[in-house]
């Protein structure tokens, strides 16, 4: 018996040895696979934060923003040098142990120090930000627009990561005046739920003790080009009208709305789409000439609150439903119908893009023509873009821009955050 129970012993003992040894050969597997990926990377820390990453730390680079901005060559070169490295960014895990400490969070980051002017405390503003990846890159979006007295609500996507998700969580749980929507969709792309996706952050944000004056709606790959306070200059200008795109529709947009869409699985990036049916739709209901813009907008209280309870509104709402991107006709053809704050008459001239200062985009074709060229690179014909645009998106004039990237081009995002730091400050003196 005793024979018995030492072979016993001896048999637990030799898997226990075999699965331990096991175990460190997956560790070390782990770690060469980790220095294999960071050996050749280049880590571009954002703005105002160092974060404590010590197996990159021989892979940082110092970056001369005003060189940048003064379009030097050699710092353009260097950057684009930088940019043609793989780039080692901050994880949604990251950012969620970098905010399981609000106290140490928000120190770090300076969101108990934002420089804020009277004019601006006395005219707050409202943001909604529609996102569904990348938390670090979020938290940036939020920290260049954040002051503590304007609203901010968080729309993430139920089909994000978990790890993304806690992250948004923790954010809107550190950041004072920072929320999550009370309702969240299932966004698809060019589906009613990306615009409902918003419509549940206005709705929160009407309700909200905050009497902000205007409301601007952002994605994850938007940047600010103003410091808050150069934007309520500009907004108190609007006197109440809105600001955002609405243009005549070609014959080819037309098809967008004259026809249902079904939302249907599809072989290619976005997986579901809406799809064109031969069905076509009734007229829209309250003899409404539809516009079509962009998904984005800046638009005033006054407007939100008249929508919110508009009987036309909602008819158009629920007709737009089984449309192709609703959000890109929805608000372009509200802010025509006669009698809303801020309306925009149906006999005015188209606003474009270049018109309105809501957002700055940049497409292939008409670079070279109406714009220089992307120094970054593109997606569905958009420029990412790269950090020799710097000084181009600062001084053209819109408020914000799309599409940033800090896996295309950390330089220039970080530059942005630098100056409109530098804004914030100079405002004071």
């Amino acid at each position: 018996m005793k024979i018995r129970c030492a072979h016993y012993i001896h048999r637990v003992r030799h898997r226990c040895f075999l699965l331990s040894l096991s175990l460190l050969l997956v560790c070390l597997l782990k770690l060469v696979y980790i220095k294999g990926t960071v050996r050749g990377s280049v880590y571009i820390e954002p703005y105002g934060i160092t974060v404590s990453l010590s197996r990159i730390q021989n892979h940082r680079y110092d970056v001369n923003c005003t060189a940048i901005y003064e379009l030097d060559p050699v710092e353009i070169g260097k950057a684009h040098v930088i940019k043609r490295k793989a780039i080692f960014d901050m994880d949604d895990d990251s950012m969620v142990s970098l905010t399981s400490d609000c106290q140490t969070f928000i120190k770090t980051r300076g969101y108990n120090a934002v420089p804020v002017l009277d004019a601006e405390r006395s005219f707050p503003l409202a943001y909604t930000l529609v996102v569904h990846k990348n938390a670090p890159m979020v938290e940036r979006i939020l920290h260049a627009i954040y002051a503590p007295h304007n609203i901010y609500c968080i729309h993430y996507d139920q089909k994000s990561s978990p790890a993304f998700i806690k992250a948004i969580i923790n954010l809107a749980q550190c950041i004072p005046h920072v929320f999550i929507a009370s309702k969240v969709e299932s966004v698809e792309y060019a589906h009613i739920s990306r615009l409902n996706a918003d419509l549940n952050c206005l709705s929160d944000l009407l309700r909200s003790e905050v009497k902000w004056n205007y409301v601007i709606n952002l994605c994850g790959q938007d940047f600010p080009l103003k410091s808050n306070y150069e934007l309520v200059l500009e907004l108190k200008q609007l006197n109440g009208s809105n600001m955002l795109e609405s243009s005549r529709p070609s014959e080819l947009k037309k098809q967008r709305f004259s026809f249902q869409h079904e939302l249907k699985s599809v072989p290619y990036e976005y997986h579901r789409i809406p799809v064109k049916t031969a069905v076509a739709k009734d007229v829209p209901p309250h003899g409404i000439e539809v516009f079509i813009g962009s998904a984005y907008f800046v638009l005033s209280w006054d407007f939100v609150n008249y929508i919110s309870s508009s009987q036309v509104a909602k008819d158009f709402l629920a007709w737009s439903a089984d449309t192709y991107s609703p959000d890109e006709h929805f608000w372009a053809t509200l802010v025509r119908v006669p009698g809303v704050p801020g309306h925009i008459p149906r006999s005015e001239a188209d606003i474009t893009d270049l018109r309105s200062k809501t957002r700055l985009v940049k497409w292939n074709y008409l670079e070279g023509v109406l714009y220089p060229a992307c120094t970054g690179t593109h997606m569905r014909s958009v420029c990412i873009y790269g950090a020799a645009e710097l000084r181009w998106l600062l001084n053209y004039g819109h408020w914000f821009a799309n599409k940033f990237d800090p896996k295309v081009d950390p330089i220039l995002i970080k530059c942005l955050e630098e100056k409109l730091m530098e804004k914030r400050q100079y405002a004071q003196k």
